[in-house]
């Protein structure tokens, strides 16, 4: 980019981008950038950035993977836009094929929107609908959306909530926290049987298990903090369901698509829910997401109940087929898992360097790094926020999560190599040296 070019950009930088809003262009670190390829950035000021937030874990294959634009281009020659249903296309019935194949056993039917969010209001609303059952049950710290609907069950942050207390009831149940696990106690046997004491003062003082249409909660907390629960208390929620009939929700749109080291965080934990929202990664940047269930639940959804003008695009249908190609023949699943087995055995060592570090968790490639006042324990947001600037003045990329915004999201594409893994950590490394309270 010329100088002119430069000072161009920092003009509209400057002066259109206020004509944004604030809620959305003011997010960290408002990088001003040109082009992405690969892992990286390629910002205005000519520098190349490391990109370990994969646009919040939705370029999965990797920014503009050649496969998935020549996808994106050949559909352009053919089809933009199809409301489906009005018209139906191949791309929107191969991928549902193609997603069938991959999920748990049953998850065969899908309704397809365009984000996140919708994703979750379509889980919700088949929940209610399929069981004439009026009420919702979430956990605390998770993050499902900021529409009215999700909102009800977004409990990642209460500033999400604040004026927009949704009018319908909804219950919320502690997640398995590792700051609330006792010294000494196995989580493995701790949170289940804490799960089912919450339970049943829930059900003895709030609601009753009749009234409940679903459980609703992400499998690894995203924004909430990257907290990853045991499998055997996903497995208790899962039984708890069975035992009331009521529907399990899984909210697997940041951890799908290959991030935990399988294509689901459902296959990775072992734990099949009856509805699954699934998004973010499923087609390479372009938006797509998916309201998954049995052919059997969601015949109980009739026509009407529920719609879309843009959800299942074909565009972005071809992306998401293009992405799962490559996913298969690039073999990003095992990477993820290798390169995440890497990256916390060198995280690992950082902590041993650092008493800024509390805790390094992972799976796969969602990883989070939590910062502590070190005299305390207690969470460090400030600390965090300097650091993701100094690592973005060395050239890499990071995002941040957690209640007090104390964790640093590591969460790179799934393409990332063992070098790219090295230089990042050697940028965080400087960085927290840097860091001065």
């Amino acid at each position: 980019m010329t100088t002119t070019q430069q000072q161009d950009w920092q003009h509209l930088v400057g002066s259109i981008a206020n004509l944004l809003a604030p809620s959305m262009a003011k997010d960290h670190p408002n990088l001003p950038v040109v082009k992405a390829e690969g892992c990286y950035y390629y910002g205005v000021d000519g520098k190349k950035y490391l990109d370990f937030t994969s646009g919040i874990a939705v370029e999965n294959v990797g920014h503009r993977h050649p496969k998935v634009v020549q996808a994106i281009k050949d559909s352009a020659d053919h089809l933009i836009h199809g409301p489906s249903g009005v018209i139906i296309y191949e791309s929107i019935l191969k991928l549902a094929y193609e997603l069938q194949q991959i999920l748990p056993p049953k998850l065969d039917n899908f309704f397809f929107a365009n984000s996140g969010t919708e994703a979750i209001e379509g889980a919700i609303k088949l929940a209610k609908y399929a069981t004439q059952r009026p009420y919702v049950v979430s956990f605390t710290g998770c993050f499902h959306g900021r529409s009215i609907g999700a909102l009800s069950v977004t409990t990642s942050k209460s500033k999400y909530r604040k004026f927009l207390q949704p009018s319908w009831l909804t219950y919320q149940l502690p997640y398995a926290h590792p700051d609330d696990l006792p010294e000494g106690e196995n989580p493995a046997t701790f949170f289940p049987e804490k799960l089912e004491r919450d339970v049943e003062k829930l059900f003895n003082h709030q609601v009753t298990p009749e009234e409940v249409s679903c459980i609703i909660l992400e499998p690894v907390l995203g924004e909430g903090g990257y907290i990853i629960p045991p499998k055997e208390w996903l497995a208790k929620i899962r039984e708890i369901c069975d035992r009331h009939g009521i529907l399990l929700i899984f909210d697997e749109v940041q951890t799908g698509f290959g991030r935990t080291g399988n294509w689901f965080a459902a296959q990775t934990f072992g734990v099949t829910p009856d509805i699954m929202a699934i998004a973010k990664g499923i087609a390479a940047g372009l938006p797509l997401s998916a309201t998954v269930a049995s052919k059997e639940l969601m015949e109980k959804w009739p026509l009407g109940t529920h719609g879309t003008t843009f959800g299942g695009n074909p565009m972005a249908c071809a992306a998401a087929l293009a992405s799962l190609e490559v996913l298969k023949e690039e073999r990003l699943l095992g990477n993820a898992t290798n390169m995440g087995a890497y990256a916390l055995e060198q995280l690992e060592k950082l902590k041993m360097k650092h008493d800024l570090i509390k805790n390094i968790r992972g799976v796969g490639l969602m990883i989070g790094i939590e910062l502590q006042v070190p005299e305390t324990g207690k969470p460090n947001g400030k600390a965090v926020m300097d650091v993701l600037d100094g690592c973005l003045e060395r050239g890499v990329l990071f995002y941040l999560c957690g209640n007090s915004g104390e964790v640093i999201r590591m969460i790179p594409p799934l393409t990332v190599s063992k070098e790219q893994i090295d230089t990042g950590i050697h940028v965080l490394d400087q960085a927290l040296s840097a860091y001065k309270k």
